[in-house]
């Protein structure tokens, strides 16, 4: 399976990239290994879902945490969405 974003490696962070053409049904609920810390960098009315919870606006400039093997995903909104990811072991 093809990932729905693109990474660019920094030192200890990478960029990831969701291209506006993304479509809605490859974005599925997952879990990571590790702990992340993410910060918006780009895009619009995009939404973070954690498991059981509702939806959270992600806005740019704002950390937003996702513990280790949390089931989450994202909820598409307009234009590019990038991100910082810092991973946490």
């Amino acid at each position: 399976m093809v990932n729905p974003y693109s990474d660019e490696e920094g030192t200890n962070h990478k960029i990831r990239t969701f291209l506006e053409s993304v479509d809605e049904e490859e974005l599925i609920w997952h879990r990571d290994r590790n702990d992340r810390e993410i910060a918006v960098l780009e895009g619009s009315d995009w939404e973070l879902q954690k498991d059981n919870l509702l939806p959270v606006k992600l806005e740019k400039g704002m950390l937003y945490y996702i513990e280790a093997m949390e089931y989450h995903r994202l909820i598409k909104g307009n234009g590019t969405l990038k991100l910082k990811i810092w991973e946490k072991n």
